[in-house]
């Protein structure tokens, strides 16, 4: 009895099967250190950007990245836009234009997110609900229909909008950039809220219809609460997608409309391209949504992790 006691504490004890420390400490630095590689890997797009914004002609073209070492930071981007410090007090058209066109891609970008993340909320409800049948398409083949809106290329509709919204006299508006932006990201909402609502049990919803909900209560009372951490990740997937949107900003859109994308585009010229300006116009054009990410980070992560385990 004592010796068989006895016997699983000294297994436990034994130095032979406790991981030696040397290789703890090697596969923590290795994890570790690939993570750091990641995050520079993902982070230096933005780090260039922002420094190419403050470099002369001579600096761009050299490749100099280190400030204050390899170059000294000049307001030169900044200036161009009529946003450096000694213009920022005076007027300038260029900074009024960056301005109507920040709050264009706002409305447009805005506005289509939240029309997509609505329908697609809806219209992912049903089809993880209730079944459906139209023809030989059932909800499964139905979902892929959606899906499958994404496999064309945009400039295989762009003939057919262009003479589309011409006859319907939505060139140049941003109504027409909102309801074509809000087709084009609605599929994603759709697939996206669809596994949302899907990994949510059906219980929830019976139990409140016994308690005398309907089912439009049930849905607001019950199910979108629970859900809310998925629409809110799918509604930050379509203000990137929206945002960052330049093709049919630059086909269907000329003077009034004209988003950042556009802009941004614009600074390529006969003399060459003035990376300076476009880095500076760039970064403020991504700094919205870098600030949307870090405040709305939890609902992302939640969003992503949500029907991950059923």
């Amino acid at each position: 009895m004592t010796d068989a006691a006895a016997s699983p504490q000294i297994f436990r004890d034994s130095p032979h099967d406790r991981p030696p420390q040397l290789a703890w400490y090697a596969s923590r630095l290795a994890i570790y250190g690939m993570l750091i590689l990641w995050t520079v890997i993902c982070l230096f797009p933005i780090y260039w950007t922002i420094t190419t914004s403050f470099k002369m002609a001579p600096d761009v073209m050299k490749g100099n990245m280190v400030p204050w070492w390899d170059y000294t930071p000049k307001w030169l981007g900044w200036r161009s836009l009529g946003l450096s410090p000694d213009t920022i007090a005076t007027g300038s058209t260029v900074r009024a234009e960056f301005l109507g066109r920040f709050l264009n891609s706002a409305i447009i970008s805005l506005t289509s997110s939240g029309l997509a993340v609505v329908l697609g909320s809806l219209a992912a409800y049903g089809l993880s609900r209730f079944s459906y049948r139209f023809g030989y398409m059932r909800n499964s083949d139905i979902s892929f229909f959606f899906l499958s809106q994404l496999i064309l290329p945009p400039v295989v509709l762009a003939l057919p909008f262009l003479v589309l919204y011409k006859e319907l006299a939505l060139l140049d508006t941003r109504i027409g950039l909102i309801l074509l932006y809000t087709l084009t990201v609605l599929p994603i909402v759709i697939w996206i809220m669809r596994d949302q609502f899907a990994g949510i049990p059906a219980e929830l919803e019976e139990a409140a219809l016994v308690d005398g909900l309907s089912i439009w209560g049930a849905f607001a009372t019950i199910i979108l609460p629970i859900a809310l951490p998925g629409m809110a990740a799918a509604f930050i997937l379509s203000l990137v997608l929206t945002w960052n949107e330049y093709f049919f900003a630059a086909l269907l859109t000329s003077t009034y409309a004209n988003t950042l994308p556009v802009m941004v585009a614009s600074q390529t010229g006969s003399q060459g391209i003035s990376w300076w300006s476009m880095a500076a116009l760039s970064f403020a054009a991504i700094l919205p949504l870098v600030i949307i990410g870090i405040v709305m980070e939890r609902y992302i992560i939640k969003g992503m992790a949500a029907g991950a385990v059923k």
